[in-house]
């Protein structure tokens, strides 16, 4: 051996193996990641939206086998993958999904109403639709003010429950903005909105039969007071045939009115930078809100086939399926877990309140 074979001999005995650039890398990943690190896309969708639509398909396959809302199950399996969202690389795909789906999501819900719709519900009934969705929202701000909560917490909960759910809820806090709430609160909202609708779909048929009311009246206390477009339905037709016709088209009178609330609320809102806007900027509709009332145009002027009323209806729920997991992917379970039962109070008033106005409308003119 020479002199030159004894000194490497000796240097690599005094050498730390953990020191060496792969010591421990028998195949090469460390090197090879190391190489490849700099040759990803920056700032690519596709990480966020692919786990956003793993944790969506698992939603949806725990709905279809055992029956619970597909929205609360996303936001469930959402919450429970939020730490994929401290890898940097998927935030752009899960902000993207959480706001271009959602803003498509509501679009296409606009094949679903009419205006025909609306008019058959008569003056009276729908008159008596606005009080309930007023009392409604006001009992959110005081559930707010209750639990020393902001009053746009108050509004998102009021205006959920008073409109059609989780929809209405991404809706508003697209208008609200994060600066004015945070996306903790907006998470235990739509948790709340989510199951008071589940259990109100179980429950109301069975007051309502309780209550000894008759088909159309048990049709409009359901379809005036459950917040989910499908669970009210669900929850007419569940009492029967006649409800359920009457659910639906009570329903879809509130659906209707998310456009205009949306805007109202625009109107109020300042710019989350405190800067004063001309009123006629402030009452521009957002754009998704203008196709949402192009949509329920289409539908009332040209004859719309079943199918593809039936495939929009799909297509908007998944869409909105997608948009309120990759929500719940970007919450913090901390905030969360700070808030406690206190970010539930507006949603639990706003449900009572929604139902007592509700049945008492139901008896008095229907």
């Amino acid at each position: 051996m020479t002199a030159l074979d004894r000194n490497d001999l000796t240097s690599m005995r005094h050498a730390h193996w953990n020191n060496l650039p792969s010591g421990g890398d028998l195949f090469g990943e460390l090197h090879l990641a190391q190489t490849m690190a700099g040759t990803a896309p920056k700032g690519s969708l596709f990480p966020g939206l692919a786990a956003c639509a793993v944790a969506s398909a698992a939603a949806a396959w725990l709905s279809d086998h055992y029956g619970f809302p597909i929205i609360l199950l996303g936001l469930l399996v959402g919450l429970a993958l939020n730490f994929i969202s401290t890898n940097e690389a998927t935030h752009r795909g899960l902000d993207f999904a959480s706001r271009t789906f959602l803003r498509f999501g509501i679009v296409v819900l606009g094949l679903q109403v009419t205006f025909l719709q609306i008019a058959v519900l008569g003056p009276v009934p729908f008159a008596a639709l606005i009080i309930i969705m007023t009392l409604t929202m006001g009992a959110g701000f005081l559930g707010a003010r209750i639990s020393g909560q902001s009053p746009y917490a108050g509004l998102l909960a009021g205006g959920a429950t008073a409109i059609c759910g989780a929809s209405a809820a991404l809706a508003l806090y697209g208008v609200i903005g994060r600066q004015r709430l945070s996306q903790a609160q907006f998470a235990l909202t739509l948790v709340g909105v989510s199951l008071a609708s589940a259990l109100a779909m179980t429950i109301y048929p069975l007051l309502a039969a309780r209550f000894g009311l008759s088909d159309a009246q048990a049709g409009f206390l359901i379809g005036a007071s459950i917040h989910d477009v499908a669970q009210a339905i669900g929850g007419g037709y569940a009492f029967s045939d006649a409800a359920g016709a009457s659910a639906t088209i009570v329903k879809l009178a509130r659906v209707a009115l998310l456009a205009p609330v949306v805007a109202l609320v625009g109107l109020l809102l300042k710019p989350e930078d405190g800067s004063e806007q001309r009123i006629w900027r402030r009452l521009a509709l957002p754009w998704f809100i203008v196709a949402f009332f192009a949509m329920v145009s289409l539908n009332s002027l040209a004859p719309i086939p079943d199918a593809v009323r039936g495939g929009a209806l799909t297509a908007s729920k998944a869409l909105l399926l997608l948009a309120v997991t990759a929500t719940a992917m970007r919450t913090r379970m901390d905030l969360l877990l700070e808030m406690g039962w206190r970010a539930g109070v507006p949603v639990l008033l706003a449900s009572l309140t929604s139902f007592a106005v509700s049945l008492l409308f139901a008896l008095a003119i229907v």
